[in-house]
C-alpha cells in the first residue's frame, strides 16, 4: 500500500512501514482488556490509516506486511526475511527510512541482530505497543507516529526502537517492565533523545558498529567478518544452517547438565549470564570449560539489569564486553 500525503508540488518522504504482528496489532474481544489479546491480528495497512492521515503532508508512506506473528515466537527465518525487506528498502534512494511494527518480548533482540547486520546509514526504528490496538486507550499509535518522526528526521541512521516517546539504541534496549506502557530501559547508556510533540530531541548519538565486531581484533579481520555475516544472512540459504547459540543461567545450584546437553546437541555457541560481575557456579564453570575444550565458543555476560561484566586476568572464560548483556 502506498499512501502519498503529499502537498502539492513538494517532495515527500518516503517511509516505508514492515509489520510483523506483535501487541501493536493485537486484539482483545473487549476494550477493557489489555493482556487477554491475541497478537498479530490487524494489519499494517490498518494499523498505519490514522497515522498517515494525521502525519499530514510531506510524508509518502509504503506498508508491507512482512509477518504476523506474536513475537515470543520470532525465529532466525523470520529474522533473515526481515533484514532482507530492510536491505533492499535501504537501497532505494527515494526512502528516508523504516519503521517496524514488532512486539516488545523480543524487540530488542530483532533491534540487535538488524543493527549488526545491517549497519544502516538510514534510520531503522522498531516500535511496539504494550496495549492492544483494540484497548480503550491503545498506545500503539502514538508510537508509532513518534516512530514515523523519528524515521523522517534528516541526519537519523542506526537501529533504534521508540517507545513512549523514548528513543533507545539497538544496542542497549532492554524491556524492564511486564505491563507498563514505558517498558524499555537504554540502562547506563541512557536514551538517544526523546519525541516531543512531533520534533526529536537529541541526547547522544545514533547507534554504530556494535563494539564486539571490532574490539581485539584488526579492523580488516573485523570488516570481514561482517561482510561475510551479512552475505550469509542475505543469501537464500535456510537459517537452519546458521551456528547455533544458547543463552544459559548461573544461580545458586546451578550445574552443568545443561551446558553438557547443548554441546551433544551440536551448539556452537553459549552466552551465560553470570550472577554479579560474571561469576560462575564451580560446576556450571567446569562444564563450560568443557565445552570450550570441544570447540564452543563461550563468553561471560550479566543477570544484572545495569552495569557489564568486568574483566580480570585470572578469568578463565572471556567476558562478552558488554555487547550481550541485555540479552542476558
Amino acid at each position: 500500500m502506498a499512501v502519498n500525503t503529499n502537498a502539492a508540488g513538494s517532495s515527500p518522504a518516503k517511509i516505508v512501514v514492515l509489520g510483523t504482528g506483535g501487541t501493536i496489532a493485537g486484539r482483545a474481544t473487549s476494550a477493557g482488556d489489555n493482556i487477554g489479546y491475541t497478537a498479530g491480528e490487524v494489519g499494517v495497512e490498518q494499523l498505519l490509516g490514522p497515522v498517515a492521515a494525521f502525519q499530514g503532508a510531506g510524508v509518502e508512506f509504503v506498508a508491507e506486511q512482512v509477518a504476523q506473528v506474536d513475537s515470543k515466537d520470532m525465529g532466525f527465518a523470520l529474522w533473515q526475511q526481515l533484514a532482507r525487506r530492510c536491505a533492499y528498502w535501504l537501497e532505494q534512494a527515494d526512502v528516508a527510512g523504516i519503521v517496524i511494527t514488532h512486539g516488545t518480548d523480543t524487540l530488542e533482540e530483532t533491534a540487535y541482530f538488524l543493527q549488526a547486520v545491517l549497519q544502516p546509514a538510514k534510520p531503522v526504528v522498531l516500535t511496539c505497543a504494550m496495549r492492544p490496538a483494540t484497548a480503550l486507550v491503545p498506545d500503539g499509535p502514538q508510537n508509532l507516529l513518534d516512530a514515523v518522526v523519528v524515521a523522517s528526521t534528516p541526519g537519523a541512521h542506526g537501529v533504534v526502537a521508540v517507545c513512549a516517546g523514548n528513543i533507545h539504541s539497538a544496542l542497549d534496549v532492554q524491556k524492564v517492565h511486564s505491563y507498563k506502557v514505558d517498558a524499555f530501559s537504554s540502562g547506563d547508556a541512557g536514551l538517544v533523545g526523546l519525541v516531543e510533540e512531533g520534533q526529536v530531541r537529541q541526547l547522544r548519538p545514533w547507534p554504530n558498529v556494535p563494539e564486539f565486531h571490532v574490539k581485539n581484533r584488526p579492523v580488516a579481520q573485523a570488516v570481514s567478518a561482517q561482510v561475510a555475516i551479512k552475505n550469509r544472512v542475505m543469501s537464500e540459504s535456510a537459517s537452519e544452517d546458521w551456528p547455533r547459540v544458547e543463552i544459559v543461567l548461573n544461580y545458586a545450584g546451578a550445574g552443568g547438565l545443561v551446558v553438557d546437553a547443548l554441546v551433544a546437541q551440536g551448539v556452537r555457541g553459549i552466552v551465560v549470564a553470570g550472577t554479579g560481575n560474571g561469576t560462575l557456579h564451580v560446576d556450571l564453570q567446569a562444564a563450560l570449560l568443557r565445552a570450550m575444550e570441544a570447540g564452543v565458543a563461550v563468553v561471560r555476560a550479566t543477570r544484572c539489569v545495569f552495569g557489564r561484566v568486568l574483566a580480570t586476568p585470572a578469568d578463565a572464560i572471556a567476558d562478552a564486553q558488554g555487547a550481550f548483556c541485555k540479552t542476558a
